[in-house]
């Protein structure tokens, strides 16, 4: 079941999720719309270098590598970042989430889908892997970015940049660990 913006909220009230700063209350104005609430980009964007070696996807992800290999960009209203066409970049959320498991529950986890608007703009946001598993954060959901449009796109912070659909599992899950839980930097 996705939960509509008056049920997020009252998920948020009681603790059974967190967004953090939340850019506010009234589930009649932004960040919410009727089934999911919006998210803003952070300040921080981190951008991939070219290297002479292919990535194998049957390897373990390499954190260290891809820090290694990608440079951090700050970003501001002044100085935003030029995402030219059929680029690709990571990015976060300024909004820390989490999807506790703890107590009865219910219990929660998300997907993060892009904004009709941005999208518009021919920008995917984190088009592969959209789920947030129950037991994620606190942290800040890291946004794979890429301009599939002809134009640049600038990229600013505390831009409504992603949406989060919250949805109630049917019972309470078992542990599972994953290396993405308490992400702190866009590299994982």
């Amino acid at each position: 079941m996705i939960l509509s913006n008056v049920d997020i909220l009252a998920a948020l009230d009681e603790g059974r999720l967190k967004i953090d700063p939340l850019m506010g209350r009234d589930v009649s104005r932004p960040p919410f719309n009727t089934s999911s609430v919006d998210l803003r980009l952070a300040p921080s964007i981190r951008v991939p270098k070219t290297t002479p070696t292919s990535h194998r996807l049957d390897q373990p992800y390499d954190r260290e590598y891809y820090a290694k290999n990608s440079d951090p960009h700050d970003i501001t209203d002044e100085r935003p970042y030029v995402l030219k066409p059929n680029c690709f970049v990571l990015g976060q959320t300024l909004e820390k989430v989490e999807f506790p498991m703890t107590g009865d529950g219910p219990f929660y986890a998300a997907r993060v889908e892009g904004r009709s608007s941005v999208a518009r703009y021919g920008m995917l946001v984190h088009f592969t892997a959209p789920t947030i598993h129950t037991g994620f954060g606190p942290a800040p959901i890291t946004l794979e970015l890429i301009n599939l449009g002809h134009n640049d796109i600038l990229l600013t912070p505390n831009v409504r940049v992603c949406q989060l659909i919250i949805e109630m599992l049917s019972s309470r899950p078992n542990d599972a660990p994953n290396q993405f839980r308490k992400q702190v930097e866009a590299t994982g």
